[in-house]
């Protein structure tokens, strides 16, 4: 065999193993890519949903029962902490989590960098304006005195009840975090105090009236006989709602978590449990 021989001969070879190594890394890498599918291409049947302690617990048995019906079992992980059900959720220790309201994921995406959605709406726990001195709006007098919590998020809210019950106007562009200086028109000269909110409900003795989140009007034994206005439903950012991951959005799962909230059956259980303190809002 010549030089010339063998050297053609050994490209042939050469050749050869190369193609059946191409060929065998192609099938290898089809294989890794039907092996791996998309995050959205598998419809998950057990899920963990994280929400607070209490009486949302029982709302949730409720849920789970309605999950059964489509298929889908749900175990509650609960939590006492506000800042860990989104912790949770961004590591993949839960696959949704049922808390929190638009402007408090807000925060949390621009302090922590999560990338959670809205999947579905739940229910609101609206802030009401209560009084003990007077049973309408009409009968308060100019210069009444209004107490509203001091904290910045909650004061923006109780001025928003405010306004929406024609008592102030907010200068346009003041946001969720308005305070009592940016009140544009006062036009019954309503002397507003700051207090702290877990004051504000105890201090309606001796005041006009007094702006009160839900829990703590629960907790100062404010009931909705003396509530003379609240925040509205609609476009409410205040609403509850159950997140998942971003890239969780469109699978078929959350559809089906969302539904299961939204329901008739759901809703009985909720207005026997919150009585008026809480409405559906979806």
């Amino acid at each position: 065999m010549t030089i010339f021989e063998t050297t053609s001969r050994a490209v042939a070879v050469t050749s050869r193993r190369a193609a059946l190594l191409a060929l065998a890394a192609s099938v290898f890498t089809v294989g890794a890519l039907t092996l791996v599918p998309s995050a959205h291409a598998q419809d998950k049947t057990s899920l963990k949903v994280g929400i607070m302690a209490g009486e949302e617990e029982d709302t949730w048995v409720a849920v789970k029962e309605q999950a059964a019906k489509q298929g889908l079992t749900v175990e509650t992980v609960i939590f006492n902490d506000y800042t860990q059900p989104n912790e949770a959720l961004a590591r993949g220790e839960i696959d949704a989590n049922a808390f929190q309201h638009e402007p408090y994921l807000e925060n949390q995406i621009a302090t922590q960098g999560y990338k959670i959605v809205v999947a579905g709406y739940t229910a609101l726990w609206p802030v009401g304006l209560y009084s003990k001195k007077h049973k309408s709006l009409a009968e308060l007098p100019d210069g009444a005195v209004i107490g509203v919590p001091n904290d910045p998020s909650n004061e923006g809210r109780a001025l928003r009840v405010l306004e929406d019950a024609g008592l102030i106007k907010l200068r346009e562009g003041a946001g969720i975090l308005a305070t009592v200086t940016d009140i544009a028109e006062n036009p019954k000269k309503l002397d507003i105090k700051e207090l702290d909110a877990g004051i504000v409900g105890r201090s309606v003795d001796d005041l006009d009236g007094a702006v009160v989140n839900t829990d703590w009007a629960l907790k100062s034994g404010l009931t909705a006989d003396i509530q003379i206005a609240k925040e509205t439903i609609e476009n409410n950012p205040y609403r509850n709602f159950i997140a998942v991951r971003a890239e969780d959005k469109d699978a078929p799962w959350v559809k089906k978590l969302v539904a299961s909230y939204q329901n008739d059956e759901v809703k009985a259980v909720f207005d026997s449990i919150y009585k008026g303190s809480g409405v559906s809002a979806y």
